[in-house]
């Protein structure tokens, strides 16, 4: 029973210091993208949908 209060308490630390290093690289901004913003003017844009009743061929006319 002490063996799993030991796994318990050290998986808690560990899994503290993963928080604790993730804000601070959040913080320090190592997760920017600074690359997309400028390549994004090179692709083009995706095109307006046209409605499927605006070109549709009927008999009646």
């Amino acid at each position: 029973m002490s063996v799993l209060i030991v796994l318990v308490v050290l998986s808690v630390i560990v899994a503290g210091t993963f928080l604790y290093l993730f804000i601070i690289s959040v913080r320090k901004g190592q997760f920017d993208d600074d690359y997309t913003p400028s390549v994004r003017m090179l692709f083009d844009d995706t095109p307006a949908a046209i409605p499927n009743n605006e070109y549709r061929i009927t008999d009646n006319e």
